[in-house]
């Protein structure tokens, strides 16, 4: 039966091919991405899936403290993004940060992003660290972008290898993934053009893999790139792992346009949104798990997600601003009853994790 289905849809020379652990090329990747047959494009990616995890979904009691939307960038999708004194501008201090994390110490992960601030240096986010560190001891610390690292050097004067070395002895685990984006040049132009480029993130989190850091990996798609841009971008994500190893997770993030600047472009639809994540799958052969974000693809999608390819839930969040910001329509937060739940439906095994994606025995 699943034979005939890529049979039908040309696809049987791919799946074989994957069952013989051989990598698939980008053009493998586009002819996937072409195939008007979602369940066919979803029986590759969940083959892959089971391989590597059988029924095992992960999840994670964690908590997001984004620290500030005010940012020097401008990014033309953003919906975060704020100027000092702009409606809905924010900045948390360090006090403000602990006292939103006080009462949570069974919290296994603490997720901190933040817009790339016009006046703080290396010391706020030291001293951020060091007291999230005291608070959470055996929490992981999974904090800030590639982009965020290179503001804070720039803002400290300092090379960016000091400024990891800094953050990890003062308590940082890992980096987060965000702000790769596209890394094509012509679209990153287009819609983040003061941001740094793809060729300077692949270069940070290489230093930071170098150094003993892991970090996630993400993709922004459904604006205005197309399928072969995604695919350029999974292949070189793909390639500094077969250098580093360093990449823990992938986190594949669909446009949302309701409140962003790029308002007049549609959503990525839902069979688009799952070709993503199957052939993420699929492409990155070397990082072992792919997230499906609730907070971007809400619920339902979300449990369809672990079809097509992805393992993990990503966690409880607590308190989210980016996507929400941006008009997604998810909770802000969900329970541990909640998680399992999402996942047994699915008739999936529900496995607590860690930030750095340990079992919680």
């Amino acid at each position: 039966m699943i034979e005939d289905i890529l049979k039908r849809e040309g696809l049987l020379s791919i799946f074989e091919k994957i069952r013989e652990k051989k990598r698939i090329s980008p053009q493998e990747a586009l002819e996937i991405f072409n195939c008007p047959d979602p369940l066919a494009v979803g029986i590759l990616a969940h083959y892959v899936r089971e391989q590597l995890h059988a029924k095992r979904t992960t999840y994670v009691l964690n908590q997001h403290i984004n620290y500030t939307n005010l940012c020097v960038n401008r990014c033309r999708f953003c919906a975060f993004n704020r100027k000092k004194g702009e409606e809905g501008a924010f900045e948390l201090t360090v006090e403000q940060v602990e006292e939103r994390l006080k009462h949570n110490s069974h919290l296994r992960e603490v997720h901190i992003v933040g817009g790339c601030h016009p006046s703080h240096d290396l010391n706020y986010y030291i001293r951020l660290i060091e007291r999230v560190r005291a608070l959470l001891p055996h929490a992981t610390i999974k904090c800030f972008t590639a982009v965020e690292i290179d503001h804070i050097a720039r803002m400290s004067s300092l090379p960016v290898k000091d400024v990891l070395v800094s953050l990890r002895e003062a308590g940082m685990d890992m980096l987060a993934g965000g702000g790769a984006e596209i890394f094509d040049q012509d679209i990153r132009k287009k819609i983040c053009p003061e941001k740094i480029s793809g060729e300077r993130w692949l270069e940070i989190m290489e230093m930071a893999h170098e150094i003993g850091i892991k970090s996630n990996c993400t993709m922004l798609f459904g604006h205005i790139e197309g399928p072969i841009h995604r695919i350029h971008h999974l292949e070189r994500l793909r390639r500094l792992q077969d250098k580093t190893g360093g990449f823990v997770c992938f986190i594949p993030l669909p446009f949302i346009p309701k409140y962003s600047p790029l308002k007049n472009i549609s959503s990525p639809s839902a069979l688009d949104i799952l070709k993503t994540i199957a052939i993420s799958r699929l492409m990155l052969d070397n990082i072992p798990h792919i997230k499906s974000y609730w907070i971007m693809l809400g619920i339902n999608l979300a449990q369809t997600a672990l079809f097509f390819g992805a393992n993990d839930l990503d966690g409880t969040v607590v308190e989210e601003k980016i996507g929400h910001m941006a008009g997604a329509n998810s909770p802000q937060v969900l329970s541990r009853r909640e998680l399992i739940t999402m996942i047994e439906r699915c008739g999936f095994e529900p496995v607590e994790r860690n930030g750095v994606f340990e079992p919680i025995q």
